[in-house]
């Protein structure tokens, strides 16, 4: 029996707010199968398609992007300032595909990558005794 009541629990307010900056700085998206291949949609507002790279190595496939300040003005005294300027990198493992069917485009801040998967190979496989 939990005397407290929950909304006064000091730990979700703890934890929310240390998680939050790097959750908050991170590209959201979405993953799913369809037709054979992997689909990622992921949300980078602000970026251009020339600040994006996408490679994929070893299985993983890395999205990153990098954005540099424009406006240095000094004299400005931000009051509030949330649009993101900097870097960021996010990593999916895909397993064994073909990087070169990779195919990805670049529209209105929404990167939408489809990746063909390989053909599964049967595992099992008779061997002839001689």
């Amino acid at each position: 029996m939990n005397l407290i009541p929950r909304k006064f629990y000091l730990g979700d307010d703890f934890f929310d707010d240390f998680f939050e900056p790097a959750l908050k700085d991170q590209m959201k998206c979405d993953i799913y199968e369809k037709g054979g291949n992997y689909n990622i949609v992921l949300d980078a507002p602000g970026y251009d398609k020339d600040d994006i790279k996408l490679e994929c190595d070893n299985g993983y496939l890395t999205i990153s992007a990098q954005k540099v300040e424009e406006d240095k003005d000094e004299d400005k005294n931000y009051i509030r300032r949330e649009r993101r300027v900097g870097s960021f990198s996010r990593s999916f493992y895909v397993g064994d595909v073909d990087a070169d069917q990779i195919d990805a485009e670049f529209k209105n801040g929404t990167l939408k990558i489809v990746v063909p998967k390989l053909e599964e190979q049967p595992s099992k496989k008779q061997i002839t005794i001689k």
